[in-house]
């Protein structure tokens, strides 16, 4: 996911980027180890970014650093206010959101679980905090912006693991049927729900369609 929201961003700001794609797995996590990412990052954690003599970790710090070297176009807002919130949200996303995410993770076998019925309390929550904060607007912070980026990909992964958007959630759904049809989105999602697909995972509706 955290890969993900980096690689859209770039695609985005149109930067020539090299991919390198590393394994990973529950059970195993990210075994074997890729010699960079275990160099570069003491969290032994994808995403890191080389460029040049240049060495970072973290999807938001490697976003920060696309902003400052290709400002245009801007993922985030140029008023100060405005782009303080699209940046509380995309910390929200990372930070409040996708922990009990990670939970559910954990108890796919026992959805009746306390802590699995917690864990979609707390992410539908956040869905109703979203939906009535996103108003008539048609993005998240009022511009497309990072935050965008940051919520569409930890929902994919919400979804999956069994805590999707409901009825009660239009304007955010009809927010995610505009991020999947950005050709940054598109490219970067559909390959993942391609690969997941190939390992026999089950995707969202609107995953597998953007994976066709």
């Amino acid at each position: 996911m955290f890969g993900a929201k980096a690689e859209i961003a770039a695609r985005e700001k149109g930067l020539d980027v090299e991919v390198v794609m590393v394994p990973f797995e529950m059970k195993t996590l990210y075994q074997p180890t890729h010699p960079e990412v275990l160099r570069i990052n003491p969290k032994r954690q994808v995403p890191v970014l080389i460029d040049g003599d240049l060495e970072i970790f973290d999807s938001t710090q490697i976003f920060e650093y696309f902003e400052s070297v290709k400002p245009s176009p801007a993922l985030w807002p140029a008023e100060p206010k405005a782009r303080a919130r699209a940046r509380l949200l995309e910390h929200k996303s990372d930070e409040v959101y996708f922990p009990p995410v990670i939970r559910l993770m954990g108890l796919q076998a026992t959805p009746d679980d306390a802590a699995a019925i917690e864990a979609r309390a707390a992410a539908l929550a956040f869905y109703d905090d979203m939906e009535k904060g996103i108003g008539d607007t048609a993005w998240l912070g009022g511009s497309y912006s990072y935050a965008d980026i940051a919520f569409y990909m930890a929902q994919i992964f919400g979804d999956r693991m069994g805590a999707p958007m409901t009825d009660t959630h239009p304007k955010l759904q009809a927010w995610r049927d505009r991020m999947s049809a950005r050709p940054a989105v598109r490219e970067v999602a559909g390959a993942m729900g391609r690969y997941l697909r190939s390992q026999g995972r089950k995707l969202p509706a609107f995953l597998e369609k953007l994976s066709a």
